[in-house]
């Protein structure tokens, strides 16, 4: 079996990634929020706290990194983030492991410095702010009323022009539309909702691209 002290090793050699983080410690409850908002937002994902950016492990002292975990999650998140938390000793030092799980709640808003409530998403080793189509379609997956998808002369033209440019940006599609940047988000929310079309997010850029689904309703439309 596995010992507790390899476990830990073995998720400190991947590095940080979408999944994993690294903190030297705790120092700033609302800075951490952050995390937990995109690791509740995005896949889920584990925090070892302890640990600097290069993997060495200096260990915490005291319990106090657990009480900020829990002001993170319960007074700077909102909704609160859910998390399990767990010593290990590696090295004769102590690794605090928190485990965030991916949440259908989402949504999870992170408080700023001025007091601005923002959602996060995890893209690689990244915590970036939600975009506002992502934002809308967790907002109508959550409607109990249901969405209506319409293919009407805009929905049709972005179809087409998919199919020949392989994705677009927000504002490319708003241009060519002529559309409103809340009208083009709202259209393209409903598009991805329906699997119609997808979102390639990194941190540089968000486009938008056809499914398989998209590429073969296209072919009917």
């Amino acid at each position: 079996m596995e010992t507790k002290e390899k476990y830990i090793q073995n998720l400190i050699s991947q590095g940080e990634h979408q999944k994993l983080d690294f903190k030297y410690e705790i120092s700033d409850a609302m800075k951490m929020a952050k995390t937990f908002s995109s690791f509740a937002n995005t896949d889920g994902g584990i925090l070892l706290i302890g640990v600097k950016d290069n993997g060495k492990i200096k260990g915490i002292r005291t319990d106090e990194e657990y009480y900020m975990a829990e002001s993170a999650s319960n007074i700077y998140c909102n909704p609160e983030v859910p998390f399990t938390a767990e010593k290990w000793t590696v090295e004769g030092k102590t690794v605090l492991e928190i485990k965030i799980p991916s949440s259908e709640l989402r949504p999870h808003y992170a408080k700023d410095r001025e007091n601005i409530w923002q959602a996060y998403i995890r893209v690689k080793d990244e915590n970036i702010i939600a975009d506002p189509v992502l934002l809308k379609v967790w907002k109508m997956k959550k409607s109990p009323k249901g969405i209506l998808i319409q293919y009407s002369r805009t929905e049709k033209h972005l179809m087409e022009y998919l199919s020949k440019h392989i994705e677009v940006s927000l504002s490319r599609f708003a241009f060519i539309a002529r559309l409103t940047k809340h009208e083009a988000e709202d259209v393209l929310a409903r598009l991805i909702s329906f699997d119609i079309i997808e979102m390639q997010i990194s941190p540089e850029k968000v486009t938008y691209r056809l499914t398989e689904k998209g590429l073969l309703e296209k072919e009917h439309h």
